[in-house]
């Protein structure tokens, strides 16, 4: 099962050891396994040494296996406590593996194979972990009579893992593609593609010499959008964009270098980018947004036809995209979109992927008594950047629960388009969509670690109640001395 090689490979079983795991100044290292052994024999737990693959083999299904990953405390008699609820609740464990935790060194994380046959009862037994013991407890189940949490990257070096499952084009084109019989340009996508497959995270981007006629179809996109944008773009876009220009190299004879786009947007908003090859899936692309990370094409348009692309190319990243991704709130609005896609049910990705579509991409917000367009694709359309703000589309207000299942076409003008009253009303009716989305555990993203928090037990909640203290002390602090 996909979903449950993904996670398991994230977590690598390093042996076995027990949570009892007493100091080894007290007891010896033969105790210590004769105790655990013990464990195993009286509830009847069957285990085997992995081998060198991270991946755990899947069984053959017979009863509904469910799988669990969870945390303990290393203290005494942890492990034989959580053993003793699932016997008592009638829950028979068939496999067992631990290794110390990764996060936190005072946790040991636990991986059980268990029958799947008492639902209700496992429900029960989920819920006490959480909130009575303060464990961290993720479900796999292996079979599809119970809704499960599909697998999402807990760290920003796991978006290494999808990067390059591009769902079309990259160094292949499709028939109707306007570069399709132009060998030259399809090996020139070739460099690109091979760029962004070789890539990993932490890497600087590598720098790409354009050829001069791609430089002059970057040119006739950047001169005629730039002559639009005073009057149709958003505020935020134009206060931006001059500022590329003086820091990042954005003109007409020159196609920027992503590297230096990726780190005037951190330090503007924490934003970066990173290269890809072609179209990800909705989940893959809407979780990298989840740290911040916007998955980004190297390559340009085929100069034939200009102003036209089938898919998104540098022209709609950095002169759609780009601009948006260094204010303040459109980054915090585009990073929700993120954590809430991540471990969402597929058909709620699909409306937040529409959402996103209505949004980031198309999306309009009123300035004054006028609309103004947000949305990078059509701050990349100068044909569409005119016709969205005309008489001839249908506007209607930005209502998520509508929004979200609207239908729209891919390969012509926007027949509706939606209004935000502003990127912080459009946060917020973001926020209440979330909170419909059935997932068992909310999340957060840390800066610090890079990393997403899954918010599923007291102690989580404890650390982000901690952290919310310490920062409304520092506003309060700064309030005195205004």
């Amino acid at each position: 099962m996909k979903t449950h090689l993904a996670l398991t490979q994230s977590l690598p079983i390093m042996g076995f050891r027990e949570d009892l795991n007493v100091c080894s100044n007290i007891f010896s290292p033969l105790i210590f396994f004769a105790w655990f052994y013990w464990l195993l024999f009286y509830f009847k737990i069957t285990f085997h040494v992995l081998p060198e693959s991270r991946y755990i083999e899947d069984s053959p299904n017979k009863n509904g296996v469910i799988s669990l990953i969870f945390s303990l405390k290393e203290e005494v008699g942890a492990l034989a406590k959580v053993l003793r609820t699932f016997e008592e609740k009638g829950i028979n464990l068939t496999h067992i593996e631990s290794r110390p935790s990764r996060l936190n060194k005072d946790e040991y994380e636990f991986f059980i194979n268990l029958e799947g046959k008492n639902v209700p009862a496992l429900d029960k037994i989920i819920k006490s972990l959480r909130s009575d013991i303060g464990a961290t407890v993720h479900e796999l189940s292996r079979t599809k009579k119970k809704d499960t949490v599909p697998w999402f990257p807990r760290s920003i070096q796991e978006l290494d893992r999808f990067a390059n499952q591009i769902l079309s084009y990259g160094a292949e084109l499709d028939a109707d593609h306007p570069g399709f019989k132009d060998p030259v340009y399809r090996a020139r996508r070739k460099e690109f593609a091979d760029i962004a497959y070789n890539y990993r995270h932490g890497q600087p981007i590598p720098r790409v010499t354009y050829t001069e006629e791609e430089k002059k179809t970057w040119g006739t996109v950047f001169r005629e959008l730039k002559s639009l944008y005073p009057t149709h773009a958003c505020y935020e876009h134009n206060h931006v964009f001059p500022l590329l220009e003086k820091y990042c190299g954005y003109r007409e004879d020159n196609i920027p270098q992503l590297e230096d786009v990726s780190n005037f947007l951190q330090s503007c908003t924490g934003f970066r980018l990173r290269p890809v090859a072609g179209l990800l899936s909705s989940r893959d692309f809407l979780a990298g947004l989840a740290f911040r990370v916007f998955h980004s094409t190297q390559y340009i348009r085929h100069s034939s036809k200009p102003m036209y692309t089938p898919e998104p190319d540098i022209c709609h990243e950095l002169l759609g995209h780009v601009p948006l991704f260094a204010d303040p709130s459109f980054a915090q609005f585009s990073q929700e979109i993120g954590l809430a896609s991540l471990g969402a049910p597929d058909d709620f990705i699909e409306k937040l992927a529409t959402v996103y579509w209505f949004t980031v991409e198309f999306g309009l917000c009123k300035e004054g008594d006028s609309l103004k367009a947000y949305g990078a694709g059509l701050l990349s359309s100068f044909g569409e950047l005119q016709y969205c703000l005309s008489s001839k589309p249908e506007i209607q207000p930005l209502v998520l629960e509508k929004t979200s299942v609207q239908k729209y076409p891919v390969t012509e003008f926007q027949p509706i388009y939606y209004v935000a009253e502003s990127f912080k009303d459009a946060k917020e009716k973001l926020r209440k969509f979330a909170q419909t989305i059935p997932r068992p555990f909310s999340v957060r993203y840390n800066p610090y670690t890079q990393r997403i928090e899954v918010l599923d037990n007291t102690k989580q909640l404890k650390n982000l109640a901690d952290t919310i203290h310490s920062e409304i002390g520092i506003l309060c602090n700064a309030l005195q001395k205004i």
